[in-house]
């Protein structure tokens, strides 16, 4: 079978490369998968740079958070999934079981407790970001911010997938959100799709419109994937005692936190610690407490 591998750490442009590789055997309560589809997630990138929150063994198969395809067999004595059926497979690691290795390879073997049914209606681009990117969605906007209805939440890069699905719960749950895109010709989209607000930064200033959107009682909630001089902005748009969830890192990777010490919003920095969980894993997570 043909395999993406990883001969070491480092830019997944200068690491990866096609290898054949003997179909793996699956063991007792596990199964072998035949993979249709799998994302290429901005995590899978950074694991690759060895800048995410966990390191695979290198040499390493790429893809570590989910994919979709079909049961080609089963391991010994396994019972619940049967040989033919269509499953995701939700590769992260803080799932129980044994870790699954990579999901750019066209089989690979999992623990049956990381599959997930899924029914033949649904495409496999739909089926294989199943996972990750909607539990993502929903505990940034519930767990870990508890944003409660009438409330405003701010947040970067509306138009990624994860941003869609924070829109869409949002106004299932009556919050209101204010959404930051690059392109002027990304906001009519994103305010047809849902979103009560559009800030465009490519020609408008973040401040002075979340202040003259949120007003007085200001924004005390947000979520950034950004980083680097808009999530600084985002982090000083802010009313006193807010909170921002940074899950992500859109720009390269040596781009900066969204607040460093140089930064005029480091002053009202109160603490920074780390967040895990066991689905905000589409990319790694800090939270800021704002003073």
């Amino acid at each position: 079978m043909r395999a993406l591998v990883a001969g070491k750490v480092g830019e997944p442009t200068d690491v990866l490369r096609l290898e054949s590789r003997p179909v793996p055997t699956p063991a007792a309560g596990q199964a072998l998968i035949r993979v249709k589809a799998t994302p290429i997630h901005a995590s899978d990138l950074h694991v690759l740079r060895g800048r995410y929150g966990f390191s695979p063994e290198f040499p390493a198969v790429g893809g570590h958070m989910e994919c979709v395809g079909r049961i080609e067999a089963l391991g010994p004595d396994t019972e619940g999934p049967k040989v033919g059926e269509r499953v995701v497979v939700a590769a992260v690691p803080a799932v129980p079981g044994p870790h699954v290795a990579g999901t750019w390879q066209e089989y690979l073997v999992a623990d049956t407790r990381r599959l997930l049914p899924v029914p033949d209606h649904l495409s496999d681009f739909s089926a294989c970001q199943l996972a990750v990117n909607p539990l993502t969605a929903l505990l940034l906007v519930t767990r870990e911010l508890d944003v409660q209805p009438g409330q405003w939440l701010l947040q970067t890069a509306a138009g990624s997938t994860v941003g869609r699905l924070v829109i869409q719960l949002a106004r299932h749950l009556g919050i209101r959100t204010i959404n930051v895109v690059r392109r002027r010709a990304a906001v009519e989209e994103i305010k047809a799709f849902g979103g009560d607000e559009v800030i465009c930064t490519e020609d408008e200033d973040l401040l002075r419109r979340v202040a003259e959107i949120a007003g007085p009682a200001g924004v005390r909630k947000a979520i950034d994937c950004v980083a680097g001089p808009v999530g600084a902005q985002v982090s000083q748009a802010l009313a006193p005692g807010g909170e921002v969830v940074v899950y992500g890192r859109a720009l390269h990777p040596s781009a900066e936190r969204p607040c460093s010490a140089d930064d005029p919003a480091a002053g009202t920095l109160a603490h920074l610690r780390d967040q895990s969980s066991p689905w905000l894993l589409a990319e790694p997570m800090v939270r800021h407490g704002l003073a």
